[in-house]
């Protein structure tokens, strides 16, 4: 009898190893391997007698499919999707537990009423799924198909027996193919599974969303093994104390990866922000320091945020440096611009920063926003109510040029804003009639003018 030879699989980043190990050597992770026992392949070193029927098809002959994207009247879903749901992708949609992918699943199946949606849940009774869509108060969902199942066998038989408009898989880690002697969720299973999903929506033309978990890390549980397979990676992110959620593209091939959309979380589920500017500055107090006004960009859409900092004496030996929604890295560069180029002492305080409302921002034209509230913070200066920040500040000190421009500027201005200081070479041709423009080239600038 041939020897069965098996092989350990690292359930986090799908490194294979002849034997178990403690910590994988690919992504550090501890007690992660799994013994998987590979299907036996059949090798023949003879050339295969089978015979394409098809050719190979020049580029210009081939015909552009010109099918509408399907409108989920969603329209900060339709935001990050790229206008809508494109016939035949596959769709990963991941969050933490909890933050709401079911429901935004659900309120996406009771939008499409004109479609034929199946609902396939691996982790949840029909019956608890019905309970959920009486929560979001659904009047008629004729058009929704439940099937409580994993086994992906069943799974097609049943798709190949209707015709659904698209399909829901909630979640991608309880599906399994009763040919592999893995377990549920491993990433043997997902990855077939998931191969599996692609080629009938390829075949079809059906859309099919992915549900997927993630990990301790915040990251999709298995993305290094199936989000090269998938056209879209969707992640629901969102702070546990806060109610507002925002839907971010990791990975779209039919659209934008800069989009993003918001929603905010009620009893009756999920409604979407129209204007995110007005929520997120509502409960911004004035005449209090340590708060500046930023013009974000997120995709297409310019977001006003407010960026807080308290700057405290230390009580320990090593001063503390606490970030919420900003990068850690990118506070110890202005921090470390602001000794150097402004002059001010931080070396005995406890730096905390935090962007108001639960968003994190990535984006280097709210360093000047970050700065101006951190000195204001320690001078204990009150920044000017009606003024908004922007710019990216080098290390030498400069305000660096930063891109759409005229987008931030009107987003201020139609929030009432009277000031909004950018970069000297941003101001080059900027035409604002209701709003002053103020210039600056470097930091030390910037500080007088936002905290004179």
């Amino acid at each position: 009898m041939a020897k069965i030879v098996t092989k350990y699989v690292c359930q986090s980043c799908g490194y294979v190893s002849p034997r178990w190990v403690g910590k994988c050597p690919n992504c550090s992770e501890w007690n992660t391997f799994v013994e998987e026992a590979p299907s036996p392949l059949r090798v023949s070193r003879k050339p295969s007698s089978v015979a394409s029927k098809l050719d190979p098809v020049p580029l210009e002959d081939i015909e552009k499919d010109d099918v509408p994207r399907l409108r989920t009247g969603i329209q900060e879903f339709d935001r990050v999707l790229g206008g809508g749901i494109v016939s035949g992708s596959l769709i990963l949609l991941g969050g933490d537990p909890g933050i709401g992918k079911s429901t935004m699943m659900m309120q996406l199946a009771l939008q499409l009423k004109d479609s034929v949606v199946l609902y396939i849940t691996g982790e949840e009774s029909a019956r608890q799924i019905k309970l959920r869509a009486e929560r979001l108060q659904a009047k008629t969902a004729r058009n929704i198909l439940l099937f409580a199942e994993t086994n992906l066998d069943l799974i097609l038989d049943v798709i190949e027996r209707g015709t659904p408009d698209l399909i829901v898989i909630d979640s991608i880690q309880t599906m399994y193919r009763p040919g592999l002697e893995s377990a549920p969720g491993s990433v043997s299973q997902v990855r077939e599974s998931t191969a599996l999903l692609l080629r009938l929506a390829k075949t079809r033309g059906v859309p099919i969303f992915l549900i997927g978990h993630v990990t301790k890390e915040g990251v999709i549980a298995g993305p290094r093994v199936i989000e090269h397979m998938v056209d879209t990676v969707l992640q629901f992110e969102g702070e546990a104390h806060y109610s507002y959620r925002v839907l971010r593209a990791l990975k779209n091939r039919f659209g934008s990866t800069n989009e993003i959309g918001i929603f905010e979380m009620h009893d009756a589920g999920l409604r979407e922000v129209r204007n995110p500017s007005e929520v997120f500055l509502s409960e911004r107090r004035s005449g209090t320091s340590g708060s500046t006004v930023v013009a974000s960009i997120e995709g297409s859409r310019p977001i006003l945020l407010e960026v807080q900092a308290l700057v405290t004496p230390t009580s320990y030996g090593m001063p503390q440096r606490n970030t919420t929604g900003v990068d850690y890295r990118r506070l110890s560069l202005l921090l470390a611009v602001l000794e150097k180029r402004v002059g001010l002492r931080l070396g005995t305080h406890d730096v905390f920063v935090n962007i108001a409302g639960g968003v994190k921002i990535d984006e280097p034209a709210v360093d000047l926003g970050i700065a101006t509230s951190i000195t204001s913070s320690l001078r204990d200066v009150p920044v000017d109510a009606g003024t908004v920040a922007v710019g990216e500040i080098g290390l030498g000190g400069e305000i660096r040029t930063i891109g759409q421009i005229e987008k931030r500027v009107q987003e201020a201005s139609k929030l009432g804003f009277k000031r909004i200081i950018v970069p000297q070479n941003n101001a080059k041709g900027l035409k604002a009639k209701e709003i002053e423009v103020i210039p600056v080239d470097r930091i030390e600038k910037a500080m007088e003018a936002l905290l004179s």
